[in-house]
């Protein structure tokens, strides 16, 4: 029987790995020992490691080789990283905790702090360029062009701004879910995509595999409103009720804690079933679908 935990660790622990290297630096100034400091400091302080092993596990369903699309996965989980550091800082959301550690800039300062987030968003790139050996140029290509679509104004701060004009006004459940498409969803549907077309799937398995993605960033931010409405501040390594606090439109405002439950299963029923066309082994896509339902942070 398949075993979601112990994936899920092994996975974890390939990409720390990976993402060690990545962040290691050679023959530096101090001034730069700093920022890469500050780098590693958000990028190690205990992320789950999603994207990347959504990237790996579509790799593996589209019939490609896990490893092979590793830099690719750590630059995604470095875009990821970058977005949180500058989602937490006091012209944002202005939290002092993250995943139980003090946030970027409460620990080295606010300018070290951007500036961390903007290292890391560079380091993306370069990662994602420079560490492709067994790919073909042209699908390297549009992995860059897609990661850059996910994470700009068109994708995850396209939703930012939503998110921060959209502050204390009544969004209905359309513009709700466009935000969450771009602020959120944007990098995970990428993560998905950029995978599959690194190990060569077919179109209409990475159109499957979009659809899939859709489903689950939807279900996946849906949850992390209840969470941040209803959750553990001990196994969330954070206070809940930040969304409140700053006015923001979530599922649970809008539509209730029940009925965002019930949204958050829809969704990651219609993420199955977006599967069901592929003609790969799709376990873990299923699997993580599932896990969002008892998700605790």
């Amino acid at each position: 029987m398949f075993n979601l935990n112990a994936y899920l660790k092994e996975h974890k622990e390939t990409i720390d790995k990976a993402l060690q290297l990545c962040l290691s630096f050679p023959d530096v100034t101090a001034s730069q020992a700093k920022i890469h400091e500050a780098m590693r400091y958000s990028v190690f302080a205990g992320g789950k490691r999603l994207r990347p092993i959504l990237c790996m596990a579509a790799a593996k369903v589209a019939g490609g080789n896990e490893v092979e699309v590793l830099p690719a996965a750590c630059a995604l989980e470095l875009v990821h990283t970058y977005s949180l550091i500058h989602d937490d800082l006091p012209c944002m959301d202005d939290d002092d905790f993250r995943r139980g550690r003090l946030t970027s800039h409460k620990f080295f300062g606010e300018s070290i702090a951007v500036l961390a987030g903007d290292g890391l968003l560079t380091l993306a790139f370069e990662v994602i360029g420079r560490d492709q050996k067994e790919q073909p140029t042209l699908a390297v290509l549009q992995a860059i062009r897609d990661l850059a679509l996910a994470a700009g104004s068109e994708g995850m701060i396209g939703g930012q701004v939503m998110d921060i004009l959209s502050e204390n006004q009544n969004l209905t459940q359309a513009e709700l879910l466009m935000l969450d498409n771009l602020k959120t969803g944007a990098l995970i549907k990428a993560s998905l995509k950029i995978g599959a077309l690194l190990a060569g799937a077919v179109p209409e398995v990475v159109q499957a595999l979009c659809r899939y993605g859709d489903a689950f960033g939807l279900a996946f931010q849906i949850t992390d409103d209840i969470l941040d409405a209803v959750g553990d501040p001990q196994k969330m390594g954070k206070m809940p009720g930040a969304d409140a606090k700053h006015g923001k439109a979530t599922y649970t405002t809008l539509l209730g804690v029940a009925r965002a439950q019930e949204l958050a299963l829809e969704s990651v029923e219609r993420a199955k079933a977006a599967l069901q066309s592929i003609p790969g082994d799709t376990t873990v896509l299923r699997a993580l679908a599932d896990h969002l339902i008892q998700r605790e942070s």
